[in-house]
């Protein structure tokens, strides 16, 4: 089973790229981020046109997550515990049966921080320890759980082609990063790592400065698996050719194929 993960930046503006791209890569399920549309205006006929399932938890022109399944979901449920005042779409829960049990999967879009001297860093940090208190309890259920999404966090200097230039970033200040550690110390592997410590293995370039022709990366878009899911890791990988691409989003795809029968 192949499960992706893309920040898309505007679904509306990135339709086209993403159904080329779901062809090519023919993903079971896709995590979605930054989809900026409400549920109502989510193009769901040519997802569903491809033989995906569809969810969606929007916001009207900010953030917004979405999840495409060959698979039926089972159930859903939008918005991250711990928190009931919080009104933002960055968090979709999704189970779907397969062959051999439950696969539990979300899409998360974990928020900038920036600046970082402000209240949007403070929400950063309490967002991170609520889905290090949601992940705790849902590695409990040891089920394949997936954890996919636009994490913004660098986790180390590795993971940027000039750290120097992040250091006073949200994306890569100390706490986020050691909250970031204890997410994954709860016994969650990061896909992508597990098979390669490159230092060149980016998924976003801003569109500034010339960062894609300079491959001037960061890689914060991740893949988080529970004990179950990585123990089936088979393959993992990230699309970097589809930033060069017209109209691209600043992210690129990550997946990460499990051995897990379908049906």
């Amino acid at each position: 089973m192949r499960i992706a993960t893309w920040n898309v930046n505007s679904i509306r503006q990135r339709l086209d790229n993403l159904l080329v791209w779901l062809k090519e890569r023919t993903p079971d399920i896709v995590c979605l981020q930054e989809i900026k549309c409400v549920d109502e205006a989510f193009p769901r006929e040519a997802f569903e046109g491809l033989g995906y399932n569809v969810a969606v938890h929007g916001q009207k022109a900010f953030n917004g997550v979405a999840m495409l399944s060959k698979l039926p979901f089972d159930e859903m449920a939008p918005g991250l515990i711990g928190d009931t005042d919080d009104v933002q779409a960055r968090f979709l829960e999704a189970l779907v049966s397969t062959k051999t049990g439950i696969l539990r999967v979300v899409s998360l879009y974990l928020p900038n921080g920036n600046p970082p001297d402000t209240d949007k860093y403070t929400y950063k940090i309490k967002w991170m320890d609520r889905l290090i208190a949601f992940s705790r309890e849902r590695l409990k259920l040891e089920e394949p759980f997936v954890l996919a999404g636009d994490y913004n966090v660098i986790p180390t200097e590795a993971d940027a082609r000039r750290p120097e230039l992040w250091a006073n970033d949200a994306l890569f200040l100390p706490q986020t990063r050691e909250k970031f550690r204890a997410l994954t110390n709860l016994g969650l592997t990061d896909a992508i790592r597990a098979g390669s410590d490159a230092s060149d293995l980016y998924t976003f370039w801003d569109y500034q400065a010339g960062a894609w022709a300079k491959d001037d990366g960061i890689r914060i878009d991740h893949l988080l698996l529970s004990p179950q899911a990585a123990d089936r890791l088979v393959d993992a990988g990230i699309d970097r050719h589809v930033r060069g691409w017209d109209k691209p989003s600043d992210h690129v795809p990550v997946w990460v194929d499990l051995d897990i029968a379908e049906r």
